[in-house]
């Protein structure tokens, strides 16, 4: 077994401020969204997932995997939307077992009202606070750690 590097000083910083930084971040957005469109971040994740494609549908397990959530977790955040009338779920006609998530007239209406003022936050806390440089950096260092988790998936 090999030795356990340790972090240095400077990026111990650096991991326990990301760290603080997504959390505090987290909690901002999810409060935003609750308090301006009564959408959860979960809420927002779900419908952005199923708004990004060309037909707003999903297989469950698909979504599950790009949401990265365990199926139940889905599953039961998929009843309480369905139960609020912003996704629906059809039967596959290619295989019996499996169902897709599908976005609904009111959860395309949600997510359009609700977008503007997401966006709105994410600018004033995120991007209004970089430079162009620190923005491309950004993106460099989301694309190599995100590269490297899929590597060792």
């Amino acid at each position: 077994m090999t030795e356990t590097q340790w972090l240095t000083e400077q990026q111990q910083r650096a991991w326990r401020a990301y760290l603080d930084m997504n959390t505090q971040l987290t909690a901002r957005l999810h409060r935003q969204l609750q308090a301006d469109s009564g959408l959860s971040l979960a809420d927002f994740d779900v419908l952005v997932q199923l708004t990004d494609r060309a037909e707003p549908r999903m297989r469950v397990g698909e979504l599950a995997e790009a949401l990265q959530w365990e199926k139940s977790r889905l599953s039961h955040h998929l009843a309480r939307m369905q139960r609020r009338g912003l996704v629906g779920r059809e039967d596959c006609a290619d295989d019996g077992r499996g169902a897709f998530v599908v976005l609904t007239p009111e959860g395309r209406s949600a997510i359009e009202e609700a977008a503007p003022a997401h966006v709105d936050t994410v600018r004033d806390l995120v991007f209004d606070q970089l430079t162009t440089a620190q923005v491309r950096t950004l993106a460099t260092i989301a694309d190599r750690v995100l590269g490297r988790l899929h590597d060792t998936s």
